[in-house]
């Protein structure tokens, strides 16, 4: 094969379409380029940065309401939010208040990352298997709790930065359309 291809170096080799690069063209216009290319830029280079880092991030700073007469309790069993979403039951001992109603604006499919986070921070046993896992952990009982506040600023940085973006020219219709395609695809 290697010295078909040496002899057929100079030689113009027919062009094959890809099968579906019709079928794509057919379908959309090209898009042009961002008009503020460098804003896109920048906000992509800050949002790697931001959800790459996460536990590096400063929490952010709820309110921490704790049942009187008990003892401290930082260990999560199954965490609850309120249906206004701005307070989470965090256990027992411990409701955390105060969270920007811009947080569950930041979605991971068809639900808020704080609202990932409760779900996937439980204590759970699988049924088979009978392994329990436990996402606390006894040489950091402060993790989740931290981890609540460091998704709601990479949250609120997120929306923050997508909001502020420049309008990238494209008719709404066509954004329409787009979509349309590309959930049939």
């Amino acid at each position: 094969m290697g010295h078909l291809l040496l002899h057929l170096r100079g030689a113009a080799l027919p062009r094959i379409p890809h099968p579906l690069r019709r079928q794509s063209q057919a379908r959309t216009a090209p898009h042009p380029y961002a008009p503020d290319f460098h804003a896109f830029a920048k906000a992509g280079k800050r949002l790697a940065e931001l959800h790459v880092d996460y536990e590096k991030q400063t929490p952010y700073p709820l309110e921490q309401r704790e049942k009187p007469g008990a003892k401290l309790d930082l260990r999560v069993e199954k965490m609850r939010l309120s249906k206004d979403k701005q307070t989470l039951i965090y256990n027992d001992f411990l409701t955390l208040t105060g969270i920007p109603k811009e947080v569950d604006d930041y979605r991971l499919g068809n639900r808020s990352a704080l609202e990932w986070v409760i779900d996937q921070y439980q204590v759970s046993t699988d049924k088979r298997s009978g392994i329990t896992n436990d996402p606390n952990r006894p040489d950091d009982p402060e993790y989740i709790l931290r981890l609540i506040g460091q998704v709601i600023t990479v949250s609120l940085e997120t929306v923050k930065i997508v909001n502020a973006l420049p309008d990238l020219g494209i008719p709404k219709e066509a954004e329409k359309a787009d979509r349309a395609s590309a959930s049939t695809d």
